[in-house]
C-alpha cells in the first residue's frame, strides 16, 4: 500500500515539473534582434530592427541561383509614439515575432541623446523580460542611429559583432573608449549627481553605399563603422563628446584602462619612446577638509619600451629612472585634463560623489543637494603616478646606438 502511495506520488510529481514545451519557440517563426537603433521624430521614435539572416552568415556571403547574392541582415524599421508602440508596428512589415533574446547591440542616435536622453528608453528594455540589460549601448557619433545599424561590415558579417568586437579590441589595446552596458548606465541615472560615458560610433563614408553589397567587394570598402570618442551623459542627456587625451584620462581614472601606449619627449625630439602599459591599478580615496570634499587619485602603471626612435642607453638606471618621471608626468597631465574637462561641463563621470558617499554618508548628506552645481565644479583633486618599466623587447641597447658610434 505504502509503495502504492510512493508511485502515485512520484506521478504526480512528474506532471507537475514535467510542463514538456509549453512554451516553445519554433526558430521559423522567429526574426532575431542583433542590434536595435533607436532615433528620435517630431512625433515620437523611429526603431530600427537589424534582423539576422542565418543561411547567409555562415562562409561569408552565399550564392544564389543565377549568382547573386544575399546579405547576412535585413533591416526593418517602424515608428511610433513609443518604443513598444514602434515595436509592436513593425508587425506589419515583418512576417515572424521579434526575438530580442540575442541583441547584443542598442544604437541611439545623437540627436536622441542630446534633446531627450536615455531615461525613457532604458525604462522601456528594463521591463522587457526577453530584453538582457548586459546589451551594450553606443550613441552615435555625428549620425543617425538608423545609418549605423544598416552599415553591412566586412570580416564580421553580422554588423553588431563588429561593433561590439571593435570595442573590446580598441578597450584592450588602445584605451580612448570604454564598453558600457545598459545595466551599467541604468545605476548611473539612478545616482543623483553622476554623470556616466558612453562610447560613441560613426559611419565613415556614404550612408547609401555603406547599405549596398558592393561596399563589401573592394578590398578598402568607401564606407565603414569605427569607434569615434567617449559621450559624456549628465542627467541622461548627452552634453559632450571626449576625444583623444581626454577620453584616456577619463577611462584611466575608472580603472578601466586594459591597454594602451604612452609616448615621451626624448634630448629634444617629441614623442621618441614609445611606452606599452602590461598593468595599471587606479584608486580613489576622498577625505574632508575644512568641511570642504578633497579627492585623490593614485594609479599606478607597469609596462615596457616598445620603440625608440633616439638612441638610449636603458642599461643606466638613472636613464630608466629618467623615462620613469617623465611618463609619470605625461600620465598625470591626461589625468589632470580630463578632471577639468569634467568639472567645465558639471558632469561627475568619475563617480566622486560615490566615492565621498562611501566614506563619509553623514557629510554626503549635506553636500548631496549642490553637489553637480557647486562642489564637484571647484573639487581639489590630486593626482599621484607611479610608472615602472619592466622590460625592453629582445635588445636593451638600440641598434640606433651602433649607428651613431660608426658615424
Amino acid at each position: 500500500m505504502k509503495r502504492k502511495a510512493a508511485f502515485l506520488l512520484l506521478l504526480m510529481t512528474m506532471v507537475v515539473l514535467l510542463t514538456s514545451c509549453w512554451s516553445k519557440k519554433e526558430l521559423t517563426d522567429l526574426a532575431i534582434v542583433s542590434a536595435v537603433g533607436i532615433d528620435k521624430t517630431k512625433d515620437g521614435y523611429h526603431l530600427t530592427f537589424q534582423i539576422i539572416n542565418p543561411g547567409n552568415v555562415a562562409g561569408a556571403m552565399v550564392g544564389g541561383g543565377g549568382g547573386t547574392q544575399s546579405p547576412p541582415i535585413t533591416i526593418y524599421s517602424a515608428s511610433g509614439d513609443n518604443l513598444v508602440e514602434a515595436s509592436r508596428r513593425a508587425s506589419g512589415t515583418i512576417s515572424r515575432r521579434l526575438y530580442y533574446a540575442h541583441t547584443n547591440l542598442v544604437v541611439v542616435g545623437e540627436k536622441m541623446a542630446r534633446e531627450e536622453g536615455l531615461k525613457t528608453l532604458i525604462d522601456a528594455f528594463d521591463r522587457d523580460p526577453e530584453f538582457r540589460n548586459t546589451s551594450t549601448l553606443v550613441i552615435a557619433n555625428h549620425s543617425s542611429a538608423a545609418d549605423l545599424v544598416k552599415t553591412l561590415t566586412p570580416v564580421d558579417k553580422i554588423p553588431a559583432n563588429k561593433v561590439l568586437k571593435t570595442l573590446e579590441f580598441t578597450e584592450r589595446k588602445w584605451g580612448e573608449n570604454v564598453k558600457t552596458s545598459l545595466q551599467e548606465v541604468m545605476k548611473s541615472l539612478e545616482s543623483p549627481g553622476r554623470g556616466t560615458v558612453v562610447s560613441g560610433f560613426r559611419l565613415v563614408g556614404n550612408p547609401q553605399q555603406a547599405q549596398k553589397l558592393d561596399n563589401l567587394q573592394e578590398s578598402a570598402p568607401e564606407s565603414t563603422l569605427q569607434a569615434s570618442g567617449i559621450a559624456v551623459l549628465k542627467q541622461g542627456k548627452l552634453v559632450d563628446w571626449l576625444y583623444g587625451k581626454p577620453a584616456r584620462g577619463t577611462v584611466w581614472i575608472l580603472d578601466k584602462i586594459q591597454g594602451t601606449d604612452i609616448n615621451i619627449n626624448w634630448e629634444g625630439k617629441k614623442e621618441a619612446i614609445a611606452y606599452q602599459t602590461v598593468r595599471q591599478k587606479t584608486s580613489v580615496s576622498a577625505q574632508l577638509k575644512n568641511g570642504q570634499p578633497h579627492i585623490s587619485v593614485h594609479t599606478r602603471v607597469e609596462g615596457d619600451l616598445g620603440e625608440m626612435e633616439v638612441p638610449v642607453d636603458i642599461t643606466n638606471p638613472k636613464v630608466i629612472r629618467k623615462i620613469e618621471l617623465s611618463l609619470r608626468k605625461e600620465i598625470k597631465k591626461e589625468l589632470e585634463k580630463a578632471i577639468k574637462h569634467a568639472q567645465k561641463e558639471k558632469a561627475d563621470i568619475f563617480e566622486f560623489g560615490e566615492v565621498i558617499h562611501r566614506s563619509r554618508p553623514n557629510e554626503w548628506k549635506k553636500i548631496k543637494p549642490r553637489w553637480s552645481d557647486v562642489y564637484f565644479p571647484k573639487l581639489n583633486v590630486d593626482v599621484t603616478v607611479e610608472a615602472y618599466v619592466r622590460r625592453a623587447g629582445l635588445r636593451n641597447k638600440s641598434y640606433l646606438s651602433g649607428v651613431k658610434e660608426n658615424q
